[in-house]
């Protein structure tokens, strides 16, 4: 495990990025999604970044289970989006 003050560093540095760039964007699309519209190529290059992400800290995210609560926050919202904008997509080929 790294230098815990590093680890700490890195923690903060990303729970910053979710504050500030991470959950605005999530937020603006579910709004999207929940007005019926589909997601556009910026909208699914974010949520690749976003799921790339994840899986590569996962094993951070393991060691740290006080931030338990905000990621499972960020799993639901990201599972809210995804699950809405493929009810779109198959809204929009069904024509309704």
């Amino acid at each position: 495990m790294p230098d815990p003050e590093t680890e700490q560093g890195v923690i903060v540095a990303l729970l910053e990025r979710l504050r500030t760039q991470r959950l605005p964007r999530a937020l603006d699309i579910k709004a999207k999604v929940e007005r019926g519209e589909a997601l556009d190529t910026f909208d699914l290059s974010f949520l690749e970044e976003v799921f790339a992400d994840a899986r590569s800290l996962q094993p951070r995210w393991r060691d740290h289970p006080e931030l338990g609560t905000i990621i499972a926050s960020m799993i639901h919202l990201y599972h809210e989006i995804t699950t809405r904008a493929l009810a779109n997509e198959q809204g929009h080929e069904t024509g309704t």
